[in-house]
């Protein structure tokens, strides 16, 4: 029934732009702009994979509040199936406060419900009504930490292939994470992720050590583009020249634009393509998923062919 199921977070973006460095003292600052956008990485990931045309669905807990809604409305509206996220009236969903300088951000997270979600509430059932589990924000999601090697198991048992991008440890240890990367079919870092799990200085070293552990990365290295390497080969794709507003998602939008690539069994090289074609579109507006592109716009940006 579907192409991806995705194993994530839900909680809204807060995204402040301009001068949004904060003084305390009781100062109050005015800034450019705000939005309420949809946050968490997995649903951005989400709607990127929807919008290329992909089959997706969703499981996570959110608390029956405006945030929670606002999250799963926008998620419909995008096409994705949200029938099996757990909606709970005793938690609250989280939320990120984005400050936005274009290129850079800092964030503020409340985390609500996003550490809640666990291995068990992932059935066979509902494992075989798809090809490709996802799972996104890992070190955020420690009740599902836990549980992870267990579902991923389960999915190979059932000819299911996993994806997997940790982002950020707010606790910069990373260790946990390297234990499950033999399960992981396609890793998907940035490059101080990749450097930092690896416990290397150079990404490239860093990629080519990680693809041993794994069966394929995919390391997204920003302005720089990303970095594949499969079976000992090394390709490195440059990003596309765009007028960058915000970089908020992008990573998220090249994950989905790979990971379409490896469901239709392209090539390493090709895939990479329409990765970074995908994230380098997706910031050309506010937040992590106005600008992420259709199937055709990508192929077109990236030169490929369907």
């Amino acid at each position: 029934m579907f192409d991806i199921l995705v194993a994530g977070e839900i909680n809204p973006d807060l995204i402040l732009s301009g001068n949004i460095l904060p003084e305390f003292g009781q100062v109050e600052k005015l800034v450019d702009a705000a939005a309420l956008t949809i946050g968490s990485s997995s649903a951005i990931f989400a709607c990127g994979a929807a919008r290329l045309g992909l089959k997706v669905a969703f499981v996570g807990l959110c608390g029956d509040d405006a945030f929670g809604r606002f999250m799963l409305d926008e998620m419909r509206k995008r096409a994705i199936d949200v029938e099996h996220v757990i909606v709970r009236s005793d938690g609250l969903t989280g939320l990120s406060l984005i400050f936005n300088r274009g290129t850079d951000r800092a964030i503020l997270t409340y985390p609500g419900l996003i550490p809640s979600l666990k291995a068990e509430d992932i059935t066979d059932s509902l494992l075989r009504q798809t090809r490709h589990i996802h799972v996104a924000s890992y070190f955020l999601q420690t009740s599902l930490q836990i549980g992870l090697p267990g579902l991923f198991e389960r999915a190979h048992q059932l000819g299911i292939t996993t994806s997997l991008d940790t982002n950020w440890d707010p606790q910069e240890q990373w260790d946990s994470v390297r234990a499950i990367l033999p399960l992981v079919d396609i890793f998907l870092p940035n490059t101080v992720e990749a450097c930092a799990i690896a416990d290397m200085k150079n990404v490239r070293d860093a990629a080519m050590y990680l693809a041993e552990k794994t069966k394929m990365i995919a390391v997204k290295l920003g302005a720089e583009g990303a970095l594949g390497a499969q079976n000992h080969q090394l390709i490195q794709i440059p990003s596309l020249e765009m007028k960058v507003v915000d970089t908020i998602g992008a990573g998220d939008s090249f994950d989905a634009g790979f990971l379409y690539g490896y469901l239709k069994n392209w090539k390493l090289e090709k895939a990479l393509r329409l990765g970074v074609a995908c994230g380098s579109l997706s910031t050309r507006s506010a937040g992590g998923t106005e600008s992420q592109p259709t199937l055709e716009e990508a192929l077109s940006h990236a030169k490929l062919s369907g």
